[in-house]
């Protein structure tokens, strides 16, 4: 199985970086034009190809420089949808490992931050594996759920894995059964550790979650259905990294957040973050997240994008008379 792994891998390296094509792939090595089809095929099933491409389109710029203005970000880039999903993961995961490559290749961000969820988990399946020099990872929240059990959307351990970097993880759960079980996880030696490394950090890669019953928080058990509930009486709109905020960006002082296992808002706010997250059951998420001013970057779809630009440029009601 390695063999035919190594053969596919040197098949599809030829093809598409060498430019071979399939009947040359198969005289350099020897097999059947009908074998180097097929292992080039496999090798871009099981994803041993990732494509990159270079370029910008014109109206996906357009849309990141109004989002960057009207929120102030440092950084934004708006991939193009590929298929009709609600969830662009596909879009997302590739433009968010592209990203991730180019921070990577710097060299310059020696300690990342990592957030945990579908989207993140989508970016760290397509990056390429590349050794890295000085670059180490560390969690920013807990990644246990309630029943603990480990998080099904990792995102740090995958990404040690295509790298070979050093990752910190947090071995608390997402969110404690109360604010003293909280103050006694944080108290311990080792995740103590942890905590002060992510306060360290130079960058912090992120998602953004929904205040949703079909919220990821949820399906993956890292919070309770009631807990939600609330969050959302509490005027909770989008989530990010265990912090609720509302319509107007302002944070949700709901009991659920001084349970989280997570970075402090302060702390949050003097950090360089970006965010990555997309799709329509998202806007409003994304949209209250951007209004708190907390973001130095935005990683979004064009849908995405488009429907927030809308809402920028929706015209306001008469104000009010006196």
């Amino acid at each position: 199985m390695e063999d035919e792994i190594g053969l596919a891998t040197r098949a599809a390296w030829m093809h598409f970086a060498g430019g071979l094509t399939q009947s040359e792939v198969a005289e350099r090595l020897g097999i059947t034009r009908l074998k180097a089809h097929r292992l080039v095929a496999r090798a871009a099933r099981d994803g041993l190809v990732r494509v990159f491409i270079d370029g910008e389109i014109a109206e996906c710029a357009q849309m990141e420089g109004a989002l960057s203005a009207a929120h102030g970000l440092d950084f934004c880039r708006v991939v193009p949808v590929l298929d009709d999903d609600p969830l662009p993961l596909k879009a997302l995961g590739i433009v968010g490992a592209q990203y991730l490559k180019g921070v990577l290749e710097r060299d310059e961000d020696t300690l990342i931050g990592v957030g945990h969820g579908r989207t993140l988990a989508a970016c760290a399946d397509h990056l390429m594996r590349m050794p890295v020099k000085r670059t180490r990872f560390v969690s920013l929240l807990g990644g246990l759920t309630r029943k603990f059990s480990a998080n099904p959307h990792d995102v740090i351990h995958r990404l040690a894995d295509r790298t070979g970097a050093e990752a910190y993880v947090m071995p608390v759960p997402f969110i404690a059964n109360s604010v003293e079980d909280r103050a006694v996880l944080l108290a311990q030696r080792g995740v103590a550790e942890v905590f002060d490394l992510a306060r360290s950090a130079s960058l912090l890669f992120v998602s953004i979650g929904a205040v949703e019953r079909q919220a990821s928080l949820i399906a993956t058990g890292m919070i309770d259905r009631a807990d939600m509930d609330q969050v959302r009486r509490d005027g909770g709109c989008g989530e990010i990294l265990g912090w609720f905020f509302d319509r107007a960006g302002k944070p949700v002082d709901t009991e659920v957040s001084h349970r989280v296992l997570s970075l402090e808002l302060e702390d949050l706010r003097r950090s360089r973050m970006i965010a990555i997250a997309g799709g329509v059951a998202k806007v409003d998420a994304i949209a209250s997240v951007l209004a708190s001013r907390m973001l130095k970057g935005l990683i979004t779809d064009e849908r995405t994008a488009r429907t927030l630009i809308e809402r920028l440029e929706r015209p306001r009601g008469p104000a009010p008379r006196k």
